[in-house]
């Protein structure tokens, strides 16, 4: 058993509503916590989590208890060495910078510009619904190869699968969500992966199929899986976020409208300031001391990297949205061999082409002040709408 301290007074209602608090705290008075509620231990502090994801060997990936493995088959982030190695090395020529560029930058242009003009005449728009989840749904179906699902659907088997990995509380309706989920993904790749063997495209699906030596099927599904999760919910949040640090700060607002240059600071500063993906867990493999606790081999940690985006030691006032705040690197995408295979694809698709284009598109876009935006989340967290009005 770990000498960390328990912690018993958070409860997964209160990281839900609102994390920070919690975290603060715990990076002040006990930095690795057994918090029973999440049945974890949480480690919020920057260094310690960096320190963690450079030893493998004590701070393994795979773990077979994981929520993940259970919600979604064996996926790559679940995996180490040589395993992880080969699986990622086989997805990583669809997420280089050139063929992000090249191929899914004009995708992601014409598909942004469709939402846009569906609602540009109307004056007043939830974002959240009906511009950035169907922007990161449609863009993801491009990038996995899934061109025969709805959307829709997508959106449904994301935050299905989602709620199933950060399933903490072990919620036997959200487990029921997340295996239909997962039942009707495995049904469209059973009917794509055959069309994408005989004509090969940059897309996730027919990078696996083709490769040189080829995953099997549940390495497929699985990863397909972990990429439909993360690769809906992190742009999709991060554009939301994005907007909602803008339109709550003007003079903000008008620098970057005023010079192009500085878009990538809005989304460097959205995904630090609320990370998309809050925590993810690893395994102790060997007795190790870590932030004044001796943890025990099969103790379960997560790294909240959410937390470590806030460390008072690396960002100061770390609360606050400021995209003029010195830049520093943060782990809102990981950091080590798991750093996420997507950022090349997120920082495009909401840095460089949704956040500007609906800001020059919607003058004077601005909060609804009828209706208030809400967050919810600690595992996976974000904006749940985003009311606003323009003038037209």
């Amino acid at each position: 058993m770990s000498t960390a301290p328990s912690v018993e007074d958070i409860t997964l209602v209160d990281l839900y509503a609102d994390p920070y608090p919690a975290y603060r705290r715990l990076r002040m008075e006990a930095p690795v916590a057994w918090v029973p509620a999440a049945r974890i231990h949480l480690v919020t502090r920057f260094d310690d989590i960096i320190a963690i994801e450079r030893d493998a060997g004590t701070f393994p990936a795979l773990d077979l208890r994981s929520l993940q493995i259970k919600a979604m088959g064996h996926t790559l982030m679940r995996k180490d060495g040589e395993d992880h190695k080969r699986e990622r090395a086989v997805l990583e020529p669809t997420f280089r910078p050139g063929t992000v560029k090249n191929h899914w930058e004009p995708i992601f242009v014409q598909i942004a510009d469709e939402l846009i003009d569906g609602f540009a005449e109307r004056g007043e728009a939830d974002l959240f619904a009906e511009f950035a989840a169907p922007l990161a749904s449609r863009c993801l179906m491009e990038i996995l190869g899934l061109t025969n699902v709805d959307w829709r659907d997508l959106i449904v088997w994301s935050q299905s699968l989602m709620d199933a990995v950060g399933n903490y509380g072990d919620d036997p309706d959200i487990w029921a969500k997340g295996l239909a989920a997962s039942r009707a993904i495995d049904a469209a790749l059973d009917e794509r992966i055959p069309q994408l063997m005989e004509n090969p495209d940059p897309s996730v699906v027919s990078a696996m199929a083709n490769a040189g030596e080829p995953l099997t099927i549940d390495q497929i599904r699985a990863n397909v899986k972990v990429i439909v999760g993360g690769g809906l919910n992190e742009p999709r949040d991060a554009t939301c976020t994005a907007l909602y640090g803008l339109l709550h700060n003007p003079a903000q607002l008008s620098q970057v409208l005023a010079d192009d240059g500085r878009w990538k600071d809005v989304f460097e500063e959205a995904v630090r300031w609320i990370a998309p993906i809050g925590m993810y867990p690893r395994r102790v493999a060997r007795t190790v001391e870590l932030g004044g606790a001796v943890l025990e081999p099969d103790d379960q940690i997560g790294l909240v990297v959410a937390s470590a985006c806030h460390d008072e030691t690396r960002f100061q006032d770390g609360h606050l949205f400021d995209i003029n705040r010195k830049r520093a690197p943060h782990l809102a995408f990981g950091s080590g061999p798991h750093f996420c295979l997507g950022t090349w694809a997120a920082r495009k698709q909401v840095g460089d082409i949704a956040v500007p284009n609906i800001l020059r598109r919607l003058p004077n876009l601005r909060l609804d002040p009828d209706r208030e935006a809400r967050l919810g989340g600690w595992v996976f967290r974000g904006l749940l709408n985003l009311p606003v009005k323009w003038d037209n």
